[in-house]
């Protein structure tokens, strides 16, 4: 695999096959070819890869969201970035020394599972 297009899945299986650097390299030369301006592409191109890591890994509440939020109206690079903006806030949230980190990742998929459109676009 020599090429990333966040409006198209990647086949899931070669995706995975590739190294974790090697996903937000493609990432990152998706967004330079693109001329997509970002303060920080490096961050962005990795939430690009964790999301896709999710979707080809078949986590379903991440499945179901990117599903969900295409038929609600975004593109699936916008539905990239709802994802990851929930992934964002909870990985923020897991320096709270309150969060229990036993349950982390249902609270995670409870957050991705009240992801709509609207609610991405209102923040």
């Amino acid at each position: 695999m020599n090429h990333y297009d966040p409006e198209h899945a990647p086949n899931p299986e070669q995706w995975l096959a590739l190294d974790e650097q090697e996903r937000i390299g493609l990432a990152e030369e998706h967004h330079h070819i693109a001329r997509i301006k970002l303060p920080n592409l490096k961050a962005h191109a990795a939430f690009h890869a964790i999301v896709e890591n999710q979707i080809a890994q078949n986590l379903e509440p991440v499945v179901r969201a990117m599903t969900r939020l295409t038929a609600e109206g975004l593109s699936r690079h916008e539905a990239i970035h709802a994802i990851a903006s929930v992934l964002a806030e909870h990985l923020n949230e897991l320096f709270d020394p309150a969060v229990n980190e036993n349950n982390s990742a249902s609270i995670y998929n409870a957050a991705i599972e009240r992801l709509t459109a609207r609610s991405w676009r209102g923040s």
